[in-house]
């Protein structure tokens, strides 16, 4: 078993519980409540703007060039095309030019706060161990959901993270955590924790929709 697929299956319950979260069925069949996904979006830009930070952190700690030059990369693509969608959809819904003006939830900021501080004072083992469930889950859940979804309600955003291109991302990440040297431990706590912040995550989206004005 490779050390990214023990990780998993040590973070088991925590990992079921985000894919298998009624905000993600609710994505597929098309009955998750408006409001709840323009929660999500809202928070999401947040997410990322720091999850381009913590992508440039795994840039600059990375100790292997070809690792510094793709997490490089996928910070500028965070940054520009998978929040372009999030621009997107806040355009639609009059709200474009508050993105950034919304207030982190709680469990944003926990989210945030946590992968900032594991990429700021761990070492590169755990920041790329943390970073993993993210790019993997949500690789996870586009296949699925593509594969099964009985409505094109929220088709845009399932295609995204069921593309060929996020899936190579999700195995990239994953070949990284299987590569890097670092501390069994501390990489599995690293990960567990990450899995355990998605799904606080998808609870605050499903649990208190609308807009958090700043």
């Amino acid at each position: 078993m490779s050390r990214s697929d023990s990780l998993r299956a040590a973070a088991s319950p925590a990992w079921d519980a985000s894919l298998a979260h009624p905000f993600v069925r609710g994505l597929g069949d098309g009955t998750l409540d408006e409001a709840a996904f323009q929660f999500y979006i809202r928070q999401d830009y947040l997410f990322l703007i720091d999850y381009g930070r913590l992508l440039s952190l795994g840039a600059a700690r990375a100790p292997r060039v070809e690792w510094m030059r793709r997490f490089a990369a996928l910070a500028l693509s965070v940054l520009e095309t998978e929040m372009a969608l999030h621009r997107e959809f806040a355009a639609r819904w009059g709200v474009g030019d508050e993105l950034e003006a919304v207030a982190a939830a709680p469990a944003t900021s926990a989210n945030c706060n946590f992968l900032l501080r594991t990429a700021s004072l761990g070492d590169f083992a755990e920041l790329a161990a943390a970073v993993l469930p993210c790019m993997w889950s949500y690789a996870e859940i586009g296949v699925a959901l593509s594969a099964s979804a009985t409505s094109d309600r929220y088709r845009e955003w399932i295609d995204m993270y069921a593309s060929e291109e996020f899936g190579e991302l999700a195995e990239w990440a994953r070949s990284v955590v299987d590569e890097v040297d670092g501390d069994a431990a501390r990489m599995a706590a690293a990960f567990a924790s990450s899995c355990s912040h998605e799904v606080r995550f998808w609870d605050a989206a499903f649990a208190a929709p609308g807009p958090h004005p700043a």
